[in-house]
């Protein structure tokens, strides 16, 4: 079965359905190995924090600002630990803190703390020597606000609802916690937390990003070797003329030929955005061309199951493109089926 960009536009209409089943056929999932990233803890460093916080707070019944502090000054990852108890997200954490202390702490302020303090062993010492300024007020705020939470527990609530709180380590404020820390939690109780929480959630989320490289890196390396001109826009960046930069621009974004978008993504809902990003470029580059100026090509390179979910969305993506979507299985073949191959240095 030939793949939808070695065909021509006859054969793309008249084969659509078989060329989508092609597509989906080369489409790898992702989810089963994850990036580590810079921030990714070993088991053994999470433990090591664990019980400095564990220790330094007596088994939690002393959990105090000043005992969490000094967990802190000896292993900055009683941070990330801390955190893990609450039971939140960095901007969740910020959030609660926000509401009940009014100390505002943005969100990437929050999650920067989060990363940072994973990185240097020194990390709070200088913040907790000064006792002062506005990093200082932010981290005491988010210690105030975590004791003021855990030794609250969860509340009574409506038949229909759950407390974030509702933790074997949490439910019963401290009681809960030094239970837990001294009595080894039970592997069902264990597995059933897992299953609210998915395994992996937090790291997946924190290395979403580095999981897209995966394919912006393959079309680098492959435009690089090749010789071919090309400009990688950064993430998020404004280009004139476009409600959204794409990932490549070939040569350039002042005149380009070319046009790449790259998305790995194991989520439906990403992969349908994606998809109709890459389509309303192909509908300005019809209206570009309606217009009487040139039209660029546009190639999508996606992989991932998200994009395995919606086969009306796979039948459009194809057409719109006039079949140059490719994946990680078919790159090879990316600048020897499209126009990137008018780009290649001359060889005599």
């Amino acid at each position: 079965m030939p793949r939808p960009f070695e065909v021509d536009s006859n054969y793309l209409a008249a084969h659509l359905d078989e060329l989508v089943s092609a597509t989906f056929a080369d489409l790898q999932s992702q989810f089963l190995v994850l990036p580590k990233g810079p921030n990714f803890i070993e088991y053994s460093l999470f433990q090591s924090a664990y019980e400095i916080l564990r220790t330094t707070t007596d088994n939690f019944r002393n959990l105090n600002p000043e005992s969490i502090w000094s967990s802190f000054d000896q292993n900055p990852l009683c941070f990330v630990v801390l955190r893990t108890i609450l039971g939140m997200s960095p901007p969740e954490w910020a959030e609660l803190v926000r509401s009940d202390l009014k100390i505002d702490i943005p969100q990437n302020i929050v999650r920067d703390l989060d990363a940072r303090c994973r990185r240097k062993t020194d990390f709070f010492r200088k913040m907790l020597n000064a006792r002062e300024g506005s990093s200082y007020e932010r981290v005491a705020g988010l210690i105030v606000v975590a004791v003021n939470y855990i030794k609250l527990g969860a509340p009574a609530g409506a038949a229909n609802t759950v407390h974030r709180l509702a933790k074997v380590d949490t439910a019963e404020g401290l009681t809960s916690l030094t239970h837990a820390a001294m009595q080894h939690v039970p592997y069902p109780t264990l597995l059933y937390e897992r299953y609210l929480g998915r395994p992996f959630a937090s790291h997946r989320d924190s290395v979403s990003e580095l999981v897209g490289d995966v394919m912006e890196s393959a079309i680098e390396d492959r435009l690089s070797h090749a010789g071919i001109p090309y400009r990688k826009t950064k993430r998020a960046e404004k280009v004139p003329g476009f409600e959204q930069a794409p990932d490549f621009f070939i040569p350039n974004e002042f005149s380009p030929d070319v046009i790449i978008e790259a998305k790995i993504t194991g989520d439906d809902g990403t992969a349908r955005d994606k998809a109709t990003r890459m389509i309303n470029l192909a509908k300005m580059r019809d209206e570009k061309i309606a217009t009487g100026g040139s039209g660029f090509q546009v190639i999508a390179c996606i992989d991932g199951r998200g994009f395995g979910v919606r086969r009306e969305d796979m039948r459009r993506l194809i057409l719109k493109l006039d079949g140059k979507v490719f994946t990680l299985a078919s790159l090879d073949r990316l600048i020897s089926c499209t126009r990137l191959s008018t780009f290649l240095p001359y060889k005599p």
